[in-house]
């Protein structure tokens, strides 16, 4: 264990740097093709289900959010001191930042949806498990995966402080609000599809810009 500045710091560059593993993008390299370049063009679960089908997209998403995961529940603990909420917390954000912003592929990523899940599974599983109820229920009801990460986003820190999960560990709490303001950033051009009616449904053949995930 480190306990110091110095450790945080490590844990949050070993984080980014696990997190800006493109997943999506080496997966489209084993099969000889740039996602890129590809339906939407983004790296994420959603753009890999739409070209590749259910059963690469469901890897790639498992992918994501293991990275997610391994930040909070390992690699923080090079920091660990007593302040290591906000390590996790530190490590947290740094691995969806590096999945949005991977510095791999000229800092474009994905949208963060699946990393953020396999964080808030190692930070707050219950509230997490929870939220996949909105998520599933909007997809199913709209067709837009766009729709189901929105609705998680907004409903993840109202169920922390519904289930009070974090126990009073208010650095987790905030990291749900900051994630869900991301998620919402980067889901504009989403926003911005399903306001003029052209947003892609699941399923649908066509591929417009700015996939989930």
């Amino acid at each position: 264990m480190i306990e110091s500045w110095w450790g945080l710091a490590l844990a949050m560059a070993a984080s980014y740097l696990l997190g800006s593993v493109p997943t999506g993008f080496l997966y489209g390299r084993l099969r000889g093709q740039d996602i890129r370049t590809l339906g939407s063009g983004n790296l994420g679960a959603t753009n890999i289900h739409r070209i590749y089908g259910p059963m690469a997209g469901a890897a790639i998403l498992l992918l994501d959010a293991c990275k997610g995961f391994i930040a909070v529940f390992w690699i923080s603990r090079l920091a660990a001191w007593p302040t290591s909420d906000w390590a996790k917390v530190g490590c947290a954000l740094s691995a969806i930042l590096g999945h949005t912003y991977t510095c791999f592929l000229n800092f474009r990523g994905g949208k963060g949806v699946a990393t953020s899940l396999g964080v808030f599974l190692g930070l707050a599983p219950a509230a997490t498990l929870l939220v996949l109820l909105p998520f599933g229920a909007a997809v199913a009801l709209t067709r837009y995966v766009s729709v189901g990460s929105l609705s998680a986003a907004v409903g993840l820190p109202l169920l922390l402080l519904a289930t009070g999960e974090t126990g009073g560990q208010n650095a987790v709490l905030w990291l749900a609000v900051l994630v869900s303001l991301v998620v919402v950033i980067r889901h504009r051009q989403n926003i911005r599809r399903l306001l003029q009616g052209t947003e892609n449904r699941l399923g649908a053949s066509g591929a417009n810009k700015g996939e989930t995930c």
